[in-house]
């Protein structure tokens, strides 16, 4: 029976856990994680508040005490970005992409999210998500979705995983075996989605297929039930990770969703759930964000599911040959990157000696992506000064506290907008009312996400738009079908535009329709 202190067991033990860490923009690689990614930890998951000017040297410093280290992040564009979170995103959210239905320039925004990615020293892009909008209120998915038609899901997943490997960094596809009918968000409880396997056949694994098929290198694991397989948690189930081995004949690392959120810390606890999570087949367990929403100790949180690993492997209930496929496949991963990785710097080189802007193609069709998704409705904003109100409501707890990117991109345009923050007020009602009582007789735009979410948003926006009927909404998240067909809605008014993500780009192409 292998021994607690058995130092080869501790080093396969850390070998398959990624943690965050408690970081600012100035904070150095905490000491902790140098020593236990010098000790063989797998990865670690990078978070906004890790990230800052210097993310290279962060990174640089983590590689260069162990170039195998496979390091992390959630960079799917739009909204979930961790490099950009501090300005807001420059590339297309997944539901603007499937929107403009054209799968080449999802790759090519893929390029550049995969560049992005590649000068920051992330070896793995948490990306691209291919859950299927089932349920538009889906608490936690959302525009992070191509749409609701599986097989233009399975297309544009397939294009994101060829963009972002094709310039040498790994692509890890996600929530298997699909979080898009979901009314519960996996970080605050334990979603259950309750039909048959056929259904789940036809409906969500065709574009985790389609990923598969285009090559992807890793999988993360939905922390949901689906009853017709199991009572566990996919994280957690033997039954549905052998779908995705057996019947879609994936053979790389399958990574788990963060086991600090709530659907596993909150019942079975994150240090048991990451090692049930490896008995059943994950491969590179992430513990999570230590800084978000409520801050925990980073280090404590690491050693208490390493322990729990150690004592999972000592007790029977994890074998040692488990662990030991699963450190093989993640170096695997760790050596493709690095081949890649050179290739793919070789073949910018080239582009860059011939003369030619090696980022053009993917800023291009970012551009045309944001211009090809917005929807616009009889808007004409009055000549003349303009105020902004900010009305986007609390952030979604995937994409975490960020700004705005279609407000950063509408004062690039007007610096002279007055740009009224809600969110900011300790007296919002009263912060309301002087909003637009300063906006009188001149343009206001009012931007949100998503109202029908919010009772509090939905009662603001009400408020504004009866004593301003002229307002323009620019709403970012996704709202009933049937608003941009049928005209005024209750919910945004009469004049308005659908961007199909809160991004610099789709700003930008507001700003041109609203100062032509």
């Amino acid at each position: 029976m292998p021994s607690p202190h058995d130092p080869a067991v501790r080093r396969l033990a850390a070998a398959v856990l990624m943690p965050g860490f408690t970081g600012s923009r100035e904070r150095v690689l905490p000491d902790w994680l140098a020593r236990e990614t010098e000790a063989g930890l797998g990865g670690v998951c990078l978070f906004a508040p890790n990230v800052g000017s210097d993310v290279a040297d962060l990174t640089g410093a983590l590689h260069g005490i162990r170039p195998d280290v496979v390091i992390a992040s959630d960079e799917e564009g739009g909204e979930v970005t961790r490099l950009e979170a501090a300005d807001g995103s420059s590339w297309p959210t997944h539901a603007a992409l499937g929107r403009a239905g054209d799968t080449r320039a999802t790759t090519a925004v893929a390029e550049g999210i995969g560049r992005l990615c590649r000068a920051a020293g992330i070896d793995l892009a948490l990306a691209p998500d291919a859950d299927v909008t089932s349920d538009p209120d889906n608490p936690v998915i959302g525009l992070r979705s191509f749409g609701s038609d599986s097989r233009q899901v399975g297309r544009h997943a397939a294009a994101f995983v060829s963009g972002l490997q094709g310039v040498g960094v790994a692509a890890c596809v996600k929530h298997f075996p699909g979080h898009g009918d979901t009314h519960t968000d996996s970080h605050l409880g334990l979603p259950v989605i309750d039909v048959d396997l056929e259904t789940l056949r036809a409906r969500d694994l065709p574009p985790f297929e389609a990923a598969v098929l285009a090559g992807v290198r890793a999988v993360m694991t939905a922390h949901v039930v689906f009853p017709a397989l199991d009572q566990q948690p996919a994280t957690l189930s033997s039954a549905v990770l052998e779908l995705l081995r057996g019947e879609l004949g994936f053979s790389g690392v399958i990574v788990s969703d963060a086991v600090d959120m709530q659907a596993i810390s909150a019942g079975i606890g994150r240090g048991p759930g990451a090692a049930m999570a490896l008995a059943a087949g994950v491969d590179l367990v992430c513990i999570g964000n230590p800084s978000h929403p409520v801050r925990y100790d980073d280090e404590a949180a690491y050693h208490e599911v390493h322990a729990s690993v150690v004592d999972a492997v000592v007790a029977g209930r994890l074998p040692l040959d488990r662990l030991e496929e699963a450190v093989r496949r993640i170096a695997e991963l760790a050596w493709w990157v690095g081949e890649n990785r050179a290739a793919g710097l070789a073949a910018d080189a080239e582009v860059g000696r011939s003369g030619g802007d090696v980022g053009a193609a993917a800023r291009e069709a970012a551009a045309r992506v944001a211009r090809a998704a917005l929807e616009v409705h009889d808007v004409a904003l009055a000549p003349g000064p303009a105020h902004v109100l900010d009305l986007r409501g609390a952030p979604g707890m995937a994409a975490g506290p960020r700004p705005s990117g279609v407000i950063a991109s509408l004062r690039e345009r007007r610096p002279d907008l007055v740009v009224h923050e809600l969110s900011t007020s300790p007296e919002p009602v009263h912060a309301l009312s002087a909003a637009l009582t300063g906006a009188q007789d001149q343009g206001l735009v009012v931007v949100t996400s998503g109202p029908r979410r919010s009772p509090t948003v939905e009662r603001h926006l009400a408020s504004v738009l009866a004593a301003r009927p002229d307002a323009v909404v620019v709403a970012t998240g996704l709202l009933p079908e049937h608003v941009g067909r049928a005209g005024r809605d209750d919910h945004v008014g009469a004049h308005w535009i659908r961007t199909f993500g809160d991004t610099r780009n789709a700003g930008a192409a507001v700003a041109d329709v609203l100062w032509p």
